[in-house]
């Protein structure tokens, strides 16, 4: 009996498995086009795989590789079909608000409450911090309740991104209750993870000092790189500064005079509750398990997909006793809702696709192998080391939670029963750069629903928010060169604070000195 073997490119787990998504990446920076630059980095992804440029070239298998593998491959995994679902529920539920009015009367009501610049941006955040269960949820909700209020303070499309995306896996990564704490607590094998997790908290810098560096860019006033001159026009009352403005006239279709506040605030409630219930139920709260143990082992997709349905039918009938909107005003919803999400599901599929090409070239094993020669006395500098590779990995797979599958094992590998404390450093680092390279990634899903929650450009948001990921970035790299050596996150923690709003506060008299410069010159 013949063995079935199994078929690996020439070029499986070698520097050649990176080179699709980073040559996506640089094409989507350079052209601000990211569906062709996308397609583009998944085509060479197939040619790779079909072993391009080698002995036994099959353009057959490439293709089939693309479509059959990649696009179909991703389009009926039940985990991304179950976000798709949960993307567009939301979509149908924002464009159920909006005719409802809810969103407008909550506009009118934070406008008598909000009445600066600062305080839209700060109410941004907090919103953003108070919803950190799901980073998809996260991106989407805010966006949908805080663009009438940053727009009428002329705060532009891309800050407001920014300030949904460093909420999003920012906040959900130091969240004991959220979706990633159950997929890190999944790759952490042998271990109690959920109990790493919670000691790895104080030690995930880069989440940290995110937060840190949002509250100093609005409190201070603090804008450089291409969102200084998004945020000098949005002052002007140009919010989007680029020609393309794909969502300009969505503010038209809000209906005023309708609703009251309670018509967006009930379904908001609505759908964190039934989706809190949707991932406890996915991990076998109802049938006995803990809360801590079922939130950790649930299903996220199914869980979202589950709860916001749930939300969906309650909000209907909400609307309908109410009678602010009737049954087939919100039937009519529908379409709407799925037509305003079809850019972020047509870039997520691509998005899928490119890292299913990466993974059949191996990437993660290539990686895996670099870091595992990484000993002696490197091993105090393991945690910075760990957090860029992370960084680095989950930049050009557009994955965070791809990323702790890889780089985690390794780390307990490493660690386990060794070195406890460099074990919960280390993990925490690989978090933390996984969720950096996440972050700015212009591949990355949560980078994606951003740009989609914000309404922005989503090149735009990539691009404006890259400079300042990479301070933020750059100080935590330094904090994690510290942590190895001192291994103490209550010493390491308030040097990282200082030296990030040290290096922002330099920034921002550069950027004076530099404004004044121009003035004298005119």
């Amino acid at each position: 009996m013949n063995e079935i073997v199994e078929y690996l490119p020439n070029m499986y787990a070698t520097f050649w498995a990176l080179i699709p998504p980073l040559v996506a990446i640089i094409l989507a920076l350079i052209t601000k086009e990211v569906y062709s630059s996308l397609f583009i980095g998944i085509v060479m992804g197939g040619l790779f795989y079909g072993n391009l440029f080698q002995t036994g070239f099959s353009l057959e298998k490439s293709v089939l590789h693309i479509f059959d593998d990649g696009i179909l491959g991703v389009l009926t995994d039940s985990y991304n079909v179950g976000i798709l679902v949960f993307l567009v529920v939301l979509g149908i539920m924002v464009s159920m608000m909006n005719r409802a009015g809810g969103s407008a009367a909550f506009g009118e009501w934070a406008g008598k409450h909000i009445k600066t610049r600062i305080g839209a941006q700060l109410a941004s955040i907090l919103l953003g911090v108070l919803i950190f269960i799901d980073d998809y949820f996260n991106c989407l909700t805010v966006g949908s309740v805080m663009r009438p209020i940053t727009d009428k303070h002329n705060v532009s499309r891309a800050k407001l991104a920014y300030l949904i995306d460093a909420t999003a896996a920012p906040v959900c990564i130091i969240a004991p209750i959220s979706s990633w704490a159950a997929a890190v607590t999944g790759f952490v094998p042998g271990e109690d993870g959920f109990s790493i997790f919670i000691n790895a908290i104080p030690y995930n810098y880069y989440a940290l000092l995110t937060i840190v560096a949002l509250l100093t860019f609005v409190i201070l006033k603090i804008d450089f790189g291409p969102m200084a001159e998004h945020e000098a026009n949005a002052a002007n009352g140009d919010l989007y500064t680029t020609g393309d403005r794909p969502y300009e006239n969505v503010s038209q279709d809000v209906i005023k005079g309708r609703g009251k506040v309670i018509d967006l605030i009930f379904p908001i409630v609505t759908l964190i509750i039934c989706c809190v219930i949707g991932m406890i139920y996915t991990g076998g709260f109802f049938s006995g398990t803990g809360f801590i143990e079922a939130f950790s082992g649930s299903d996220a997709s199914m869980g979202l997909m589950l709860g916001s349905f749930f939300a969906l039918i309650i909000t209907i009938a909400f609307y309908s006793v109410r009678r602010v909107l009737g049954f087939t005003e919100c039937c009519n919803c529908i379409p709407e809702g799925f037509k305003a999400m079809v850019p972020a599901i047509l870039i997520l599929v691509f998005a899928w696709t490119l890292k299913s090409m990466t993974d059949s070239l191996g990437a993660k094993e290539y990686v895996a192998s670099l870091v595992e020669n990484i000993s002696g006395p490197w091993l105090s500098l393991f945690p910075a080391i760990i957090f860029i590779i992370g960084a680095l990995l989950a930049f050009a797979t557009g994955t965070s939670w791809g990323t702790f599958g890889i780089l985690i094992p390794i780390v307990v590998g490493t660690f386990s029963g060794i070195n406890h404390t460099m074990m919960i450093i280390s993990i925490s680092a690989c978090m933390a750069g996984a969720v950096c390279g996440d972050h700015c990634s212009p591949i990355s899903d949560t980078t994606i629903m951003a740009s989609a929650g914000a309404q922005c450009n989503h090149m735009n948001h990539v691009s404006t928010q890259l400079p300042y990921v990479v301070v933020v970035a750059a100080v935590s790299f330094v904090t994690y060169i510290i942590a190895g050596f001192v291994r103490t996150a209550w010493i390491v923690l308030p040097i990282g604070i200082v030296l990030l709003v040290g290096t922002l506060l330099v920034i921002k008299y550069l950027e004076d000195r530099k404004a004044k410069q121009i003035r004298k010159a005119k």
